[in-house]
């Protein structure tokens, strides 16, 4: 098989740059592109990307790319495709499917041709005389994307997304999602010899992420990935990427990170992730108002989702904690401040206008994240 294989690192809208840079620091050229990030790499690189990728959703293997605008199209280039390179003799691999803006429209039909498609490949190239594949061994998720009738065939090698760090034990109604979380870091110039404060923490996702990167401590670190039972993958492959991530982490890395918040439940929430992130006290946490928050040093760090305010009756409520924030920060001109948020009037109710903002989604709601850089 051929060494060098194409993958694609999943991205949310607006945070495709991230997963690029994020990409080539790791050795690999990227290719940006709307919700992906394309690049080719050695099989070595399933479980180094899986295991250190912070702002990426999932990573995937593209298996191939081209146009189809019939049934039969769909059916011929799908089974020319080197399948068996990936799929074990017993794998099980479902396949889900979307189409957008394409003649072939019947995402389930879709998904049937494709599934067809491969169980034809696969019989031929093991000699399987059955009709149907055993598909009692390890999981390939098979996804076939349509768009203006390009098809895209890739096999997810993640399993649940990045997102799933495996420390959250309990959140909020509304959760930040940990990838959106590290992007949020990942765009701040923060060190971590700097001391970075987030006053509405929450279950803790942004001071937790703070942590793993200040501490260079890979955040697949303590999870599984689909891709570790798969045959195809050199034996030690996962073992050498654990081992690698073990030796560049720096737990000897001082960290002045606290989170607080006005709800005491969700500060004992916050500290229960942190234990299971396998943090222990390097995080300090707070039960206080924002109105409260103290601010002593220099050159400091505010990095944030606080409450947007979006049901009925809270948007005075959240307009006097942002405030707050702003009257408070007028007299530390040195601190950078960085707020997502989705709060129309951010920039006038905070008290000055942000240095740069950028459009981002927090799941589904369009956000800015206000970024405010400190007078060195």
């Amino acid at each position: 098989m051929k060494q060098q294989i194409t993958l694609i690192a999943t991205a949310a809208m607006g945070l495709e740059a991230i997963v690029g840079r994020e990409i080539k620091e790791l050795g690999y050229e990227p290719k940006i592109e709307n919700g992906r990030v394309l690049f080719q790499a050695p099989m070595s690189a399933i479980p180094r990307c899986n295991l250190w990728l912070r702002s990426a959703d999932r990573l995937k293997i593209l298996v191939g790319e081209f146009k189809a605008v019939t049934f039969d199209e769909l059916f011929e280039e799908t089974k020319g495709l080197p399948w068996e390179n990936f799929i074990s003799e017993d794998g099980e691999f479902p396949v889900s499917g979307k189409s957008v803006k394409s003649k072939l429209f019947s995402v389930s039909d879709c998904q049937a041709i494709v599934k067809k498609a491969i169980v034809e490949r696969l019989r031929l190239k093991y000699g399987v005389v059955s009709k149907m594949m055993p598909e009692t061994g390890s999981l390939y998720k098979i996804e076939v994307a349509l768009r203006k009738d390009i098809a895209s065939l890739t096999i997810d090698t993640s399993g649940t997304g990045l997102h799933k760090r495996g420390y959250r034990v309990g959140q909020g109604e509304a959760p930040l999602k940990e990838t959106l979380a590290a992007a949020l870091l990942l765009l701040t110039n923060w060190t971590p010899d700097k001391l970075l404060i987030d006053p509405f923490c929450g279950s803790g996702t942004i001071p937790i992420e703070a942590a793993f990167i200040g501490q260079n401590i890979a955040p697949g670190f303590n999870r599984s990935f689909a891709s570790e039972s798969w045959d195809f993958l050199p034996k030690n492959s996962w073992e050498k990427a654990f081992e690698e991530a073990e030796d560049l982490a720096n737990y000897d890395q001082d960290l002045q990170i606290i989170g607080s918040d006005i709800d005491h439940k969700m500060i004992d929430i916050a500290k229960q992730n942190s234990l299971e992130a396998g943090l222990g006290e390097i995080i300090t946490w707070k039960q206080m108002q924002v109105k409260d928050l103290n601010i002593r040093d220099n050159n400091g760090y505010i990095v944030t989702n606080p409450p947007y305010g979006q049901r009925i009756g809270e948007e005075k409520e959240v307009a006097t904690v942002y405030q707050a924030l702003g009257q408070i920060m007028k007299d530390h001109q040195t601190w950078s401040v960085y707020v997502l948020t989705a709060f129309k009037n951010f920039e006038k109710t905070y008290g000055s206008k942000a240095t740069k903002k950028r459009k981002l989604f927090n799941g589904f709601i369009e956000t800015n994240y206000y970024q405010y850089f400190g007078k060195k």
